[in-house]
């Protein structure tokens, strides 16, 4: 099976590449993926899969093997954009101003379809049954994970297990990296209104100054993480948007500010947002000023099954060699399908897709993010053999 699979990896190199860089030109926005859905739709047709929607415009496809009702192992790919502007000069460059693939999520897209090529042609030599999901919104609050699980993407057939793959442009193309456990942080979103009394810059003591107060704020919120945090829990507190429109000789009347908080334990991530609301509404009443703040709930922390992982860690050795294996360091940036792991175990690995020589070096969410095109190929081969070794279990 596995000389099977290596061999059909390379035979649909070419197509994979394709459906990428088709995907990667016409990129859609979180929950308005309608002909990002379509075309994958239609490609699974073609392969002689009957695709179904999900949750609007999510996919859902079954490649059923011998004794069908066996097992069940779920593979997922997002396959939502981000709203940047592409700087690459490239052939399949986005065709749709700021709005770009700079996640990667075109390549798990196009892997997964591999996957379904893959598997289709060898469903008579495994048992059991492979869901296909292909999830919108994964960028965007309430996130598609947690909307495909509503409307039951994880029930006829219900998976017993559930594996994801996501680019990583700090690995090398032809590394893999796991990590067993705790993994990826939970996510927050901050909105804080800082409200004052505006006015003439050179009179300060007529005022209620609300940048002044802001600007005490930013530094205060980080006894959040420093003073307040039990330390052996990893968290992040990072406001990344400061909006004060006065002027050189004006004082604005209110500031805006927006943040995120991160975290990998549920406990705390409560406490912590206990304790961010008294402390900014607190310490601007404090200086004469009325604070006003909005923490939205986000995705939460991310988990590796630890025994599914090894699991998974030992089959990517068969498939790609030990010396490509990477143990992953725990990652604060959030993912949802984390609402995936707390339902049934997951598995969330990283496929290397860096290559220095050809300058594709740049990080997700940049405007000149890329991949080197031939980890696709790893990427849908080592996905199926994933697959098809967990069936067997």
């Amino acid at each position: 099976m596995l000389a099977q699979i290596q061999y059909l990896a390379q035979s649909v190199a070419e197509r994979v590449i394709g459906h990428r860089r088709h995907l990667h030109a016409y990129p859609e926005l979180s929950f308005h993926e309608f002909q990002t859905a379509t075309y994958i739709a239609n490609e699974l047709k073609n392969i002689g899969l009957l695709p179904q929607p999900m949750a609007k415009t999510g996919v859902v496809a079954l490649i059923e093997g011998r004794n069908p009702d066996k097992k069940t192992v779920a593979l997922r790919a997002d396959i939502d954009a981000l709203p940047i502007k592409e700087a690459n000069d490239v052939p399949y460059k986005s065709t749709r101003e700021g709005v770009m693939h700079a996640c990667g999520h075109d390549a798990h897209t196009a892997s997964l379809l591999g996957v379904a090529h893959i598997l289709h042609q060898l469903r008579h030599e495994f048992e059991g049954t492979v869901k296909l999901i292909f999830q919108p919104g994964e960028e965007k609050i309430p996130g598609g994970a947690y909307l495909m699980i509503q409307a039951g993407v994880l029930q006829n057939p219900a998976p017993s297990h559930i594996i994801g793959q996501h680019v990583m442009p700090q690995l090398p193309v032809g590394k893999i990296g796991f990590r067993e456990g705790m993994y990826m942080a939970s996510t927050d979103e901050l909105y804080i209104r800082v409200i004052g009394k505006g006015g003439h810059a050179a009179m300060p003591d007529r005022l209620i100054d609300p940048v002044y107060m802001a600007a005490h704020l930013v530094v205060s919120l980080q006894q959040v993480v420093s003073r307040m945090a039990p330390p052996r829990i990893p968290s992040v507190l990072s406001i990344g948007r400061f909006i004060a429109e006065g002027a050189t000789n004006i004082i604005p009347n209110e500031v805006l500010m927006q943040g995120t908080f991160r975290t990998m334990n549920e406990e705390w991530r409560e406490e912590a947002h206990q304790r961010i609301r008294k402390l900014a509404t607190e310490l601007v009443s404090s200086m004469g000023g009325v604070c006003e703040i909005e923490i939205r709930k986000g995705y939460p922390y991310l988990t590796n099954d630890p025994e599914l992982t090894a699991r998974m860690r030992q089959a990517a050795q068969t498939y790609v060699g030990k010396e490509n294996l990477v143990e992953l360091d725990l990652w604060m940036a959030g993912e949802d399908f984390a609402y995936y792991a707390q339902e049934i175990p997951g598995c969330f690995y990283r496929l290397g897709t860096r290559n220095e020589a050809r300058g594709i070096v740049s990080g997700v969410h940049t405007p000149t993010f890329d991949i080197d095109e031939s980890a696709l190929t790893i990427g849908c081969g080592l996905m199926s053999w994933l697959a098809v070794e967990e069936l067997r279990q």
